[in-house]
């Protein structure tokens, strides 16, 4: 994937720390940077009584004065800088928000979210959804502590031989032909016909080295662990500094009722992650 639009997505409370690693990232790529300010309008309290209505309008006025605010101080940061980038706004309803936000990825090559929304619950599910489900552009997830970048060193892929995985080794392809390494990793993996051949991981390790990619393949145990916490330490084993995966391998109402290693990695990722669905 070569980056010429990089979508961030920033919130009106954070710090200025994401939107500076979103200009680094795009000055690293000469890419343009396009910023959403995203605001997520307070829900009725009650719905009965002049005193209700009058609370409600009034958080609504100081939410929509908040975002103005956040983002004339985004573009007087973003003007001081070398970089082509736009400012826009959202201020919408929960129920919207993943569409709206999904309608903004799919013009842009990459959406960055920092470590800033991570640690918003109210705000994570829904940016997070956006972004994955209604738009096929990739997303990159740069935890706090670390910085946004294209070029890694040391890339590991989480591999399970569905389509889901392809997409997001495609959509990496440029990061992965770069890396000094890139280590193909597999838990558990069946070794059967049509689902991860007789040799697990082989296939995809041809597939890579053929386009130039320094490639190797770790087969991992559970030991009765959960896939995620293996990826994680795995990641951490290795010095990767960028973790391809691809989203959701059941359906979505499952994953986030019950869990599953797409949620856990995306909700405590150790380096940053790229992803697609």
């Amino acid at each position: 994937m070569q980056a010429k639009t990089i979508l961030s997505v920033i919130g009106v409370d954070q710090n200025d720390g994401d939107l500076h690693s979103a200009i680094e990232l795009c000055r690293e790529s000469k890419a343009h940077l396009s910023v959403l300010v995203t605001a997520l309008a307070a829900p009725p309290i009650g719905g009965y009584g002049e005193v209700t209505s009058t609370v409600w309008i009034e958080e609504r006025e100081r939410q929509t004065e908040s975002l103005g605010r956040k983002v004339a101080a985004t573009k007087a940061v973003l003007k001081a800088d070398d970089i082509s980038f736009d400012v826009t706004s959202l201020f919408t309803e929960y129920g919207w928000a993943e569409n709206e936000i999904g309608e903004r990825a799919r013009y842009a090559d990459l959406t960055l979210i920092g470590g800033g929304f991570l640690t918003d619950d109210d705000m994570r599910q829904e940016i997070l959804n956006g972004a994955l489900f209604r738009s096929p552009a990739p997303i990159l997830l740069v935890p706090k502590g670390y910085a946004a970048s294209l070029r890694p060193k040391t890339v590991l892929i989480a591999w399970d031989s569905r389509n889901e995985s392809s997409l997001a080794v495609r959509a990496a392809m440029e990061q992965l032909t770069a890396a000094d390494g890139v280590c193909v990793v597999m838990v558990d993996p069946s070794a059967t016909i049509g689902r991860n051949g007789e040799e697990p991981g082989a296939d995809i390790a041809t597939f890579l080295a053929r386009h130039g990619v320094r490639v190797s393949v770790d087969i991992l145990s559970s030991g009765g662990r959960a896939v995620a916490d293996i990826l994680r330490q795995h990641a951490v084993d290795i010095g990767a500094e960028l973790i391809v995966m691809g989203a959701y391998g059941h359906s979505r109402v499952r994953e986030w009722i019950f869990g599953g290693t797409t949620r856990s990695m995306l909700e405590q990722a150790p380096v940053p992650l790229m992803m697609t669905r």
